[in-house]
């Protein structure tokens, strides 16, 4: 901080981040000291950078190296190979080559970068700032940067931050703000005494401070204490602002108009003449409020008929208000009795869509038991037309070939109902492995949704409203879950969105886990297209909500956002290709515990 003194003594702090050198010379040519009024433009602008590596903001150059004035001319070693400046910030590449860090940015911010002292190929993860190198520069001796006007004070480099906030030949703003002057630092005391426009000063009739630019304009216009004369050019020559409202009305001079007015009377005159207008007009002035008198009762009169007109009305508005209230009070009751119905028909609702779901697992079961039956049917009809083959043939053989086939029969029927058991274990094992084959554990699921177009007209037509993904786990032991999707939308999406639900399962481990269901869930519609601009949802679920309690059925209610995707979003981007969606589900396991 640097400290100057204000007009009225006060002293005022001037952070160095708000100033700027003001001098940059070549590294070791000592520039001529230059007469304050003939300043040479300052070539260290304020800088925006803030402190790091312990040098202060506004110390750094804004690009490329340190342009002081040295006592010694520095060594190449300590020089730029780009800017040839003193280093600033310093880098060394793997060649051994050393640069400022804007100018090493600026080499590698091109293609295929080189360096430029033995055009060596250069690699942003081979280059390391050279400490050592920084320590040596920062302890070379230089002249202050306010040597143009005169000071001559040497230091090291990394001194002149400090120097620089006492140095009084340090060029420096106005410390009032508004005034757009610079000068050294030694100069504001002078500056805020004598020079600057925008120095407090007082006004010498009411004794208020103010900005010396607005001292005339407060005597012209606001000042109460400042003298003016009447208008009307009376005896008063000057009185003071303040005052000169009172005065109008006791003005002798002043025009104004008889206090009758109201009452017919056009008389105007000067204040002084006005008593004897009074006094010579007083009968007529009398018969004019003996007019307005009568002519104001009269209308008292036609007021107060019209008002008994209205207050016969009032008993018959009141009546039809008193209906209306009733007819309200009935609109509520009504109104609350729907709100009750529709509480109602939600719950049944999602009583029925988890009825539903139950019923499309079973559908899913007996389309496996279907195809074996098929299977069966096939083998049966092998065996039969087998066993017919036997039959005629022990027909025309001897009677051990008969009784071989009565034993043969047996067997057979003996294979057939362990084959029904292996099948209907098989199928229930298949069953199990097609779950298991695409069962994720880890917290996360890629759900594949194919034949996009038939299933969506199926939505639209309210075949298929929804679609549920296998099955996918926290853990081998942990939460069990799922996802929902409507294509056609569901709730405030229906027909315009895609809505997409996350769902808490039944597992076989739940007794383990603790419940409610707390982990963040993070619902995407993942885009094919190159750009890759997934679409995507999260939130944390509602410990105090059903969805997320212990399963006392197959699965909880379906948690999500109805209005997860804008069709229009969805059919004209590039999420659906080859007639296929990808929607990806992702638990947080992180700070789930072990069971």
């Amino acid at each position: 901080m640097s400290a100057g003194r204000s007009a009225d003594g006060r002293e005022v702090q001037i952070p160095l981040q708000q100033v700027a050198p003001s001098l940059a010379t070549p590294l070791s040519v000592a520039p001529p000291i230059t007469p304050p009024s003939h300043r040479p433009a300052n070539p260290w602008p304020p800088s925006d950078f803030t402190a790091s590596q312990g040098v202060p903001a506004g110390f750094q150059p804004l690009h490329g190296g340190f342009r002081d004035h040295f006592v010694e001319t520095p060594e190449a070693k300590y020089c730029c190979e780009a800017c040839r400046l003193v280093l600033c910030q310093p880098r060394q590449t793997e060649c051994g080559h050393r640069f400022c860090q804007s100018c090493i940015n600026d080499i590698l911010s091109h293609p295929n970068p080189v360096c430029p002292a033995d055009m060596e190929p250069l690699f942003k993860d081979e280059i390391f700032r050279d400490v050592c190198c920084h320590r040596e520069i920062m302890a070379l001796k230089v002249y202050c940067r306010s040597e143009a006007n005169g000071c001559q004070e040497q230091m090291s480099l990394q001194q002149i931050p400090d120097h620089l906030n006492v140095c009084p030949f340090f060029e420096v703003p106005c410390p009032l703000g508004k005034c757009k002057e610079r000068m050294m630092r030694k100069e504001i005391p002078d500056h805020l005494s004598w020079k600057c426009k925008h120095r407090e000063t007082s006004c010498e009739f009411c004794m208020t401070k103010m900005p010396l630019t607005d001292l005339q304009k407060h005597k012209e216009t606001m000042c109460p204490a400042f003298p003016v004369s009447c208008p009307n050019h009376c005896s008063f020559s000057s009185l003071p602002r303040s005052e000169l409202s009172n005065h109008q009305h006791d003005c002798p001079k002043a025009q104004v108009s008889c206090q009758f007015h109201r009452y017919g009377c056009t008389f105007k005159s000067l204040n002084q003449d006005m008593r004897q207008h009074e006094s010579t007009f007083a009968a007529e002035h009398l018969r004019m409020m003996a007019n307005r008198s009568s002519t104001l009762e009269g209308k008292v009169e036609d007021v107060k008929g019209e008002l008994l007109e209205r207050c016969k009305v009032l008993p018959a508005l009141s009546s039809r208000l008193s209906e209306l209230e009733n007819q309200n009070d009935e609109l509520r009751e009504k109104n609350r009795q729907m709100e009750q119905k529709m509480a109602t028909m939600q719950k049944l609702m999602s009583s029925h869509s988890e009825k539903l779901l139950e019923v499309e697992l079973e559908l899913r079961s007996l389309r496996v038991l279907r195809d074996e039956v098929e299977n069966l049917r096939g083998t049966l009809e092998n065996v039969r037309t087998r066993l017919n083959a036997l039959e005629q043939g022990g027909r025309s053989g001897t009677g051990s070939t008969t009784h071989t086939l009565a034993s043969l029969e047996t067997q057979l029927s003996r294979h057939d109902d362990m084959l029904s058991v292996h099948d209907i274990r098989l199928a229930d094992m298949d069953l199990r492995f097609q779950v298991l084959e695409t069962a994720s554990y880890n917290g996360t699921l890629i759900w594949k949704i194919r034949d996009y177009k038939r299933r969506k007209q199926e939505a639209v037509a309210a075949k298929t409203l929804s679609l549920y993904s296998q099955p996918f786990y926290t853990g081998y032991f942990g939460y069990k879950m799922c996802a929902r999707v409507y294509l056609n939308g569901d709730g405030m999406g229906k027909g315009t969105h895609l809505s997409l639900f996350f769902v808490v399962m039944r597992g076989e481990y739940d007794a383990l886990l603790p419940w409610p269901f707390k982990q963040k869930v993070t619902l995407m519609l993942m885009d094919q297209g190159p750009s890759r601009k997934h679409l995507g949802d999260a939130f944390k679920p509602d410990p105090n909500s059903s969805s997320f309690r212990r399963p006392a059925a197959e699965m909880n209610i379906a948690s999500g956002c109805p209005l997860f995707v804008s069709q229009s979003v969805l059919e004209t981007g590039s999420y659906i290709k080859d007639d296929t969606i990808f929607i990806k589900v992702t638990v947080d396991t992180s700070d789930l515990p072990d069971p």
